[in-house]
């Protein structure tokens, strides 16, 4: 009985000592180690939702100026990748505002990389989801020129912004999808501004 009660009694100040070395350390990490640490009330911790930022791609691109690159961002905005929304964000190396487009993230499903489209579960579109925001600014997307000597202009481009970017033959075109329809963007410098080239 006595062999009994004193393992109890050791393992017991084995625990204590233990608990206070733990506690000891923890306050030593703490940035107010006079004050015990007390967790956020469960109703004020920070939750996923519309405004959360899920994941992130960026890329630098030649593309408003041959001599400094731009900085390309994509961002995967939402409580839930399927049902997020993507933006896409140009800003040139002053950090100014080129373009900003924001989409469904459901654009970025490429149904040729999917095995079986039809039979697709939700955990197989939201990993091809990943894999188009992965991929969206490859290489070769980007084009130079932007638009060829003997193209013709779009019905559903605007004329000014066309005709602006074909005289230049140092633009870069960048290629992507948006809302199921390809797009083709390049910077008119005469215009100071990004616009579609092609749709």
């Amino acid at each position: 009985m006595k062999k009994i009660l004193l393992a109890a009694a050791c393992s017991g100040l084995l625990f204590q000592t233990t608990s206070c070395l733990n506690t000891e350390k923890e306050m030593g990490n703490s940035r107010n180690p006079d004050r015990p640490f007390t967790p956020t009330p469960e109703g004020a911790r920070g939750r996923v939702n519309d405004r959360t930022i899920l994941r992130t791609v960026n890329a630098t691109h030649y593309f408003s100026n041959t001599k400094t690159k731009d900085n390309f961002i994509l961002q995967l905005q939402g409580p839930k990748i399927l049902s997020s929304r993507v933006r896409l964000i140009i800003l040139n190396s002053a950090g100014d505002t080129l373009r900003k487009e924001v989409m469904p993230a459901t654009a970025l499903l490429d149904e040729r990389e999917m095995a079986d489209p039809q039979a697709a579960t939700v955990r197989d579109k939201e990993i091809a989801i990943l894999q188009g925001m992965n991929s969206f600014f490859r290489e070769d997307r980007f084009t130079q020129p932007a638009v060829p000597r003997n193209a013709t202009q779009p019905s559903e481009v605007d004329a000014q912004a066309w005709q602006a970017v074909k005289a230049d033959t140092k633009a870069v075109g960048f290629d992507y999808v948006a809302n199921g329809k390809e797009r083709r963007l390049a910077y008119a410098k005469k215009l100071q501004k990004a616009v579609i080239v092609a749709e």
